[in-house]
């Protein structure tokens, strides 16, 4: 069975973060391991609560899965603080694992920036250059290329100065857009390649992007390239969309089991 890794913080509400990504994996048929970054308390109304895991701690549970597992990716999420980067992309380095996608969680919902500039710039620096695949939102995006969030900028723009960064691919994600029609840019130097799904009328997205980018790093742990990674991925979050999970009282999450509940 192939296996991959997400680093990342635990969401306790069960639809984002560590969870979603160990659900996603599991989906797919990839054995999925963990190496918590930060612990939250939160539901589908929000975040109460929320503390980063000592840096010897995360030092410790990388050290403890790479040397004995096997990982045919790696997807990084939720990162807390400048420490925590650094000494994942130190580890990333070290155990030389292939296939690292990067979902740069940096930006709120409400726009509120998540992390400190010092650990903005130690992702551009570090990080991102080790990545096969960045996913960051259009927020996301915004922040990473130094810009505005209340710029109006293309997709294409984006990614093409975000590709400067080192990754291998980009992928900015349009969901935050407006109209019928959602869209994804994937860019690699050369080429763009559009991915477009309609809309799903729906607010219950929570998890989404954390779902999404655990699909492609199991898609390519499964040794897909990385356009048709993105589609089955992209095809997967459209389900996951539709389908829902109607679990609390606030902003739902994805349903990451859709696919298995259809064979019953």
């Amino acid at each position: 069975m192939k296996q991959a890794l997400t680093i990342a913080g635990s969401d306790s509400g069960g639809g984002a973060g560590i969870q979603a990504d160990l659900k996603t994996m599991t989906a797919f048929g990839v054995y999925g391991a963990s190496v918590i970054t930060a612990i939250t308390a939160q539901n589908t109304l929000g975040v109460q609560s929320f503390e980063a895991v000592s840096i010897d701690l995360v030092s410790k549970q990388l050290d403890s899965v790479l040397s004995d597992l096997d990982f045919a990716a790696l997807k990084t999420g939720m990162l807390a603080n400048s420490k925590i980067i650094k000494i994942v992309a130190e580890k990333v380095k070290e155990y030389k694992v292939n296939n690292l996608v990067v979902d740069p969680v940096m930006v709120a919902t409400s726009g509120d920036i998540l992390l400190a500039k010092e650990a903005i710039t130690i992702i551009k620096d570090k990080l991102i250059p080790l990545a096969k695949i960045i996913t960051p939102n259009l927020n996301e995006a915004k922040v990473l290329s130094g810009r505005r969030i209340d710029e109006k900028l293309s997709l294409e723009v984006l990614a093409s100065e975000l590709h400067k960064l080192g990754c291998e691919y980009v992928l900015v994600k349009g969901g935050h857009q407006k109209g019928d029609i959602a869209k994804d840019l994937l860019f690699d130097g050369v080429d763009f390649v559009e991915y477009t799904a309609k809309r799903v009328d729906t607010k219950d997205i929570h998890g989404t992007g954390c779902t999404l980018s655990a699909a492609i790093a199991s898609n390519l742990a499964l040794g897909y390239d990385i356009k048709e990674a993105i589609e089955r991925s992209k095809r997967y979050i459209t389900e996951a969309i539709k389908a829902g999970c109607k679990v609390g009282k606030g902003n739902n999450p994805v349903n990451h089991f859709t696919r298995v509940y259809s064979l019953e």
